[in-house]
């Protein structure tokens, strides 16, 4: 979609032939837009570490006879479900903190928020809502998950103002964004293992490597306005920086299923994401902002061959 679709209540960058658009009434397109349903992509990314996580801590509690598939697949579940609503209530709250910001960029002044399709105040109330489900959500777990789970929310809170004080905002959003990484194997658990601390350090490097790509659309009038990136901050160096990111990625991943035992049918699954990623970085044309949002939305794909592994795993397991 260009510039001069957006009139018509889409925003620019948003798929036109998204489900929300074809089904939902127009009044409910703004809330809509603002909790990024018309670009599930980013709850996509932010559920992965969740589900590695999740399948992580299933193939050791089988591992262990202690595994339960029904629980299983209702923790994936609510992570599906956890994913959507506080992505929604992230983007919804950025939205919120960037209203002058997105004004003043081409990609983003389409938006709800700067078109004035909705006011603070509407946008304040479905904020509320999405964080509501979100916490029923969460209310589902253990007690240790709950805890842990409010401990995120500061970094929550930090990320959108992160971009004004920092050249390395990506991190936050890692910090943020791979949280799950540590929730599934409380969700199961009710502990945390340094097998789920070095699965969140992974998901953290790879959300800095796909979201320094995705910024790199952003770089002229991130410049422009004041905004602070890793794309600005590594510039032409930014296929070397991948390249530490990324293998950063593959190690620790590789790392973690080692201390948690995983069996070797895993690592098959990491090995293909691996690849996706070499893929990635071999063709990457920063000037090139289509293709800089297609490499990043392949990471759904990096995240899912990561999981399918371990759901093979698990499969391949006795008992």
């Amino acid at each position: 979609m260009n510039e001069t679709t957006a009139g018509d209540g889409r925003v620019i960058d948003a798929p036109s032939d998204n489900w929300v658009y074809r089904f939902l009434p127009r009044w409910l397109w703004p809330f809509a837009q603002l909790a990024r349903w018309d670009r599930p992509i980013g709850w996509q990314l932010l559920m992965w570490p969740c589900f590695w996580s999740a399948a992580m801590a299933a193939n050791v509690a089988k591992a262990e006879q202690q595994f339960y598939l029904p629980i299983f697949i209702f923790h994936l579940f609510l992570f599906f479900i956890g994913s959507v609503a506080m992505r929604g209530a992230g983007c919804t709250w950025n939205d919120l903190v960037d209203h002058d910001i997105d004004a003043q960029v081409a990609r983003t002044r389409s938006r709800p928020l700067p078109s004035g399709r909705v006011s603070r105040l509407q946008t304040k109330i479905f904020l509320a809502l999405q964080l509501l489900v979100g916490l029923l959500v969460l209310f589902q777990f253990n007690t240790f998950a709950i805890g842990l789970a409010i401990a995120s929310l500061l970094v929550v809170v930090i990320y959108p103002f992160a971009k004004r004080f920092t050249d390395w905002p990506q991190l936050f959003l890692g910090l943020a964004f791979s949280w799950g990484a540590l929730m599934g194997w409380a969700g199961m658990f009710g502990n945390l293992s340094w097998a789920a601390v070095i699965l969140y350090v992974g998901a953290v490097v790879w959300t800095i490597g796909y979201d320094t790509i995705y910024a790199h659309q952003d770089k002229e009038d991130d410049a422009l306005v004041g905004v602070r990136s890793t794309a600005r901050l590594f510039g032409e160096r930014t296929k070397t920086w991948l390249w530490r990111l990324y293998g950063a990625t593959f190690l620790a991943i590789a790392a973690s299923f080692a201390l948690a035992g995983i069996g070797p049918v895993a690592y098959v699954g990491l090995l293909a994401g691996g690849v996706m990623l070499v893929w990635q970085i071999l063709v990457l044309d920063i000037d090139n902002p289509d293709q800089c949002l297609a490499l990043f939305k392949s990471n759904n794909r990096v995240g899912a061959l990561i999981f399918a592994g371990l759901l093979l795993s698990l499969l391949f397991l006795p008992g």
